[in-house]
């Protein structure tokens, strides 16, 4: 239920952030455009026919907020671990229910407080999804840095204890609850990427929540741990001491990791579906878990790399881009090990499989683009640009939703007990694919030209007069990209109540969660617990009677296709006591 509840939250903040960025494209794409149409909506924003320059910035904030930390982080992360964890480990529950449900409805505060910002006279938060000072820390720099920009810090503080308190209850669940035979080396990837999330939201989100209270402070208390020397009009503020690139230090701390937190899950969900379609074993698995921990631990030390403009050391820049290149290496060899699962298997187009394979090429092509921003000398070019709006929306934004979606794609039947429809599917997809191509690789070029991220109109520039219709192509892109998930939210829930209904294992998948049954009921399984007896990618495997093999069966029943590996996996080889071996399991 907890699951669900993430879900259907993540889906109403979601279509809230692409409403935003839809109206941002209509004011990008059409600056001198009549939009009295949006008064209804928008209201006193709408001035003139004209929206308000500094509600346009608002949207940008609030996009950006509510799309990295409630869709791909809270969303994303609570969704999948809930529904997946106690399921794949067999475990009857979380560790603490308790928790899990304090840390949802903290969640749902959090974006409850957000929400209500929107609908204040001066308008909601105005200085960036960064929040830097001196814009958030004085509430007389814009309009929307009164009021909305305190709901802001309350908001992220509620968000923030909610993480923590669920990633703390995903790890004890993982390393406590797993059933028997059920050794970390038989985890699926889904939850090893969910795991090692946890971890990483455990030593990063605290940083952040030091520089929100110090924020706070600043605003309303008169300390000065963000400003120095500020002067308003002339006359001088008493505020000394602090710095603002202090709080970009909190900020990125955080913030460079969070893209890992967003895509991690994005990783694990992935590769066991690129496995199950492909009707192969996952090329790599160990490779696989220790570019987690290797990606886990060189995210929290890459956050300089968004500071090369700050006025950074030489030498420290050379140490954080060097760090920023190496975490290519690990990244790498998580696309070789899908491309290498891809390679010659029995593969099933199915949505899911296909919103998987999508998750990969964004993931390559936003990825090739960080090299170009983890240099020093090119990211001073390109900073705030759209070439890095394009970068990040590429390897973050759309490759983690692609993964999220490929996710829902997978288990809405143990979900809701019924299929989606899979033509309405695969709509959405070269929809969505095609779309979002269509928005950021012509940002790329843009970028590069110089066109500056978050600013209102490029009119007033007579160089960029002439990127006007690439401009309108990505607005329409955007347009466009934004019907699709129209249709999807049709599917999703048409298919709630008059889908076709599932079995318990419409993919003929390995896992766990697909030997009970769909929809599970309280306790995941009726009975006893499921007893582990292998990996959780036995598919194809040359002799078997069918080409997949649940985690719930001895070698002793499979003795026609046990392989040497499996004696390294834990069995017997079909010659070797392989009855033995599953007893002593």
């Amino acid at each position: 239920m907890i699951a669900k509840q993430y879900l259907f939250t993540a889906i109403f903040w979601a279509l809230l952030g692409s409403l935003f960025s839809v109206i941002m494209r209509i004011q990008l794409g059409f600056p001198n455009a009549d939009v009295s149409w949006l008064k209804p909506l928008l209201g006193k924003w709408i001035q003139d026919g004209r929206l308000d320059p500094e509600f346009y910035l608002s949207m940008v904030t609030i996009h950006g907020t509510i799309m990295i930390f409630f869709v791909l982080t809270a969303g994303f992360s609570g969704t999948f671990s809930n529904l997946l964890i106690p399921l794949q480990i067999g475990a009857r529950d979380m560790a603490s229910p308790f928790i899990n449900m304090l840390s949802y409805w903290l969640f749902f505060i959090s974006g409850f407080i957000m929400f209500c910002s929107l609908f204040l006279s001066t308008g909601p938060a105005a200085g960036g999804w960064t929040s830097y000072p001196p814009l958030s820390a004085l509430p007389e720099a814009l309009r929307g840095s009164g009021g909305g920009v305190t709901l802001w810090i309350i908001s992220m503080v509620f968000f923030i204890v909610s993480t923590l308190l669920a990633g703390l209850n995903y790890i004890t669940t993982v390393l406590n609850l797993r059933t028997q035979g059920m050794s970390m080396t038989r985890l699926p990837l889904t939850v090893w990427g969910l795991f090692f999330t946890a971890i990483l939201g455990l030593v990063s989100f605290p940083v952040l929540f030091s520089a929100m209270l110090l924020l706070l402070a600043d605003r309303t208390f008169g300390t000065s741990f963000f400003l120095s020397e500020i002067y308003i009009g002339g006359k001088p503020l008493h505020f000394n001491g602090g710095s603002p690139i202090l709080f970009e230090h909190l900020f990125w701390f955080l913030g460079h990791p969070e893209v890992y937190i967003a895509i991690m899950p994005a990783f694990g969900i992935t590769s066991e579906v690129i496995s199950t379609f492909s009707r192969k074993p996952i090329f790599g698995y160990s490779a696989m878990v220790v570019s987690f921990f290797i990606i886990t631990i060189l995210s929290a030390l890459v956050w300089a790399h968004h500071m090369f403009v700050s006025g950074m050391n030489p030498f420290l820049g050379s140490v954080f881009s060097l760090t920023s290149f190496i975490i290519a290496v690990p990244s790498s060899v998580k696309v070789f090990n899908w491309l290498a699962t891809l390679w010659r298997g029995s593969i099933e187009f199915t949505p899911a499989m296909l919103f998987a394979i999508g998750m990969v090429s964004f993931f390559i092509t936003g990825g090739l683009t960080g090299l170009f921003v983890a240099n020093p000398a090119i990211d001073i070019m390109v900073h705030d640009t759209h070439f890095v709006v394009a970068h990040f929306h590429l390897v973050m934004g759309s490759a983690a939703m692609f993964g999220f979606i490929c996710g829902v794609y997978h288990w809405f039947p143990k979900m809701f007990g019924r299929l989606l429809n899979p033509q309405l599917g695969y709509l959405h997809f070269w929809i969505t694919f095609a779309g979002i191509y269509l928005i950021f690789f012509p940002m790329h070029y843009v970028g590069m030209a110089g066109f500056p991220r978050r600013y209102y109109s490029f009119t007033i520039f007579e160089s960029f007069s002439k990127y006007y219709d690439l401009n309108i192509l990505i607005s329409v892109a955007a347009f466009a990209t934004f019907g699709g998930q129209l249709i999807f939210i049709f599917n999703f829930i048409h298919s709630m109540y008059r889908g076709r209904a599932a079995g318990k294992n419409p993919w003929k998948s390995n896992t766990l969660e697909w030997t009970t049954e769909s929809v599970p009921g309280h306790g995941n399984w009726k009975g006893p617990l499921p007893i582990v007896h292998r990996w959780p990618y036995d598919y194809s495997k040359p002799g078997a009677k069918e080409d997949y093999i649940s985690q719930t069966v001895p070698y002793s029943e499979t003795m026609d296709s046990n392989t040497p590996e499996d004696q390294q996996r834990g069995g017997k080889s079909n010659i070797v006591e392989g009855e033995k071996k599953d007893e002593d399991i």
